[in-house]
């Protein structure tokens, strides 16, 4: 029995910006809370040549647009990594989710076996649509989100597992 796509992409994608969303929520409270500049948050790193929070989450942001818009061949939908605020990586966030939830479904199906292919700066490499959301755009994902988390969670941001997770 096969599993499309979509179902393994685009509602995957779509929860995570949503947990990660109320994980900023959280940090901005506390900010406001503790008397915090928002900018000590949002600038946050794990270590100094690591990206700062405000990036984590456009990397987030651009790995799961990136991906439907290359497993679907859609146009790209460029968005300037200009945040610096909260509200702003909220909007990004939004964005994001209004994009991937415009997507029709049929754009997606189909694409298992279809060439795919990431260009970088250090060269380009080939996927199939399979391997590039389940062996690349999901894991690069989570792994954004995940260093998101970490870096308020290291800020003294009261978060949990849950709050990763989101609603079970």
């Amino acid at each position: 029995m096969a599993t499309d796509l979509y179902d393994l992409t685009v509602p995957a994608f779509i929860r995570g910006l949503r947990n990660l969303s109320a994980i900023l929520d959280k940090a901005a409270a506390y900010a406001q809370e503790k008397g915090i500049d928002p900018l000590t948050l949002t600038s946050a790193r794990l270590i100094e040549d690591m990206a700062p929070l405000t990036a984590q989450v456009q990397f987030a942001s651009d790995s799961a647009k990136g991906a439907i818009i290359r497993i679907g061949q859609l146009d790209p939908l460029p968005m300037p990594d200009t945040e610096q605020s909260f509200a702003e990586l909220q909007q990004r966030i939004a964005k994001t989710i209004a994009f991937l939830e415009s997507v029709p479904r049929e754009r997606i199906d189909g694409q298992e076996d279809a060439q795919v292919v990431l260009k970088t700066p250090r060269g380009d490499f080939p996927f199939t649509g399979r391997n590039h959301a389940l062996g690349f755009a999901l894991p690069n994902f989570y792994f954004h989100v995940t260093t998101a988390y970490a870096l308020l969670r290291q800020a003294g941001v009261p978060l949990g597992k849950l709050d990763y997770l989101g609603g079970i």
